[in-house]
């Protein structure tokens, strides 16, 4: 098992509630993608898993380490050496080199004097230049990352989180700076790599299309609350619905929006 959420709750310092009675639980290699409106608790779910937050209700199991607010921090920082985040800003220091950048993936896994090393000079320059090349930016190896553009640096963002090589990879919105062209490649990208590696992928899309089409799970979260988990067939109409109503978030078939349609007949490759 490579995760399990039991009755998990997630309260704020002030009061908000974003996660409420979330049960959840996905085998060593699946791939799910999180769909629903803005706020519905996506993000909070993925920083839950990634242990940024620890749950406030309930019980949760990561990577086979039980995870309560009485982890040790010896432990903590190993189960995050083993988790790979792609961030929907990636949070880089804007003036650092783009391989240093892909580099920090190993960053928990290194000794000390490696890490800091590598700050100086960077250790793996062959594995930096491979894992940037599967995003398409190998020329951006040594440029500066205030220098590229936010599509540029969400793919840096994965190309860091495929040179850490993690067993569990959370992507909240990888593709939201990308054309519909490389979403869809990035997209693909993510799943292969799950898929190789046994890895377990678990990413929020708002792209609806791009779900269905290349995710065999989809969760539905809705005010922190999953309202379905189903085989990517098994989602009806109805149930979209009933995730979106009162949006303006959805993008997918009947009420397809114009800037939708590029995306769908390209998301086809996908099936």
């Amino acid at each position: 098992m490579s995760f399990a959420l039991d009755e998990v709750g997630l309260t704020h310092s002030n009061g908000f509630a974003s996660l409420s009675g979330i049960t959840l639980s996905a085998a060593q290699g699946e791939s799910i993608a999180l769909i629903g409106p803005s706020g519905a608790g996506k993000t909070s779910l993925l920083n839950t898993l990634g242990t940024g937050h620890l749950p406030t209700a309930g019980r949760m199991t990561v990577l086979g380490q039980p995870v309560t607010a009485s982890i040790s921090a010896s432990a903590l920082k190993a189960l995050r050496s083993r988790i790979g985040t792609v961030y929907q800003a990636t949070p880089v220091p804007l003036r650092q080199r783009v391989v240093t950048a892909v580099l920090a993936g190993r960053l928990g896994r290194w000794p000390l004097w490696k890490a800091l090393a590598s700050l100086a000079y960077p250790q793996d320059i062959p594995g930096a230049r491979e894992a940037l090349a599967r995003v398409q930016l190998q020329d951006k190896l040594f440029a500066r990352c205030d220098q590229l553009s936010g599509g540029q640096l969400q793919r840096v963002g994965i190309a860091r989180v495929l040179y850490q090589q993690a067993e569990l990879i959370l992507a909240d919105e990888p593709v939201s700076a990308l054309d519909p062209a490389l979403s869809l490649s990035t997209v693909q990208l993510l799943v292969q790599e799950a898929a190789a590696r046994q890895a377990t992928l678990v990413a929020s899309l708002h792209a609806v299309d791009l779900a269905l089409s290349c995710f065999a799970r989809i969760v539905g979260i809705r005010a922190g609350r999953i309202l379905f988990d189903l085989p990517a067939a098994q989602v009806s109409e109805a149930q979209l619905q009933a995730l979106y109503a009162g949006t303006q978030d959805r993008t997918l078939p009947p009420g397809r929006t114009p800037a939708a349609e590029p995306l769908a007949a390209m998301v086809m490759a996908c099936r």
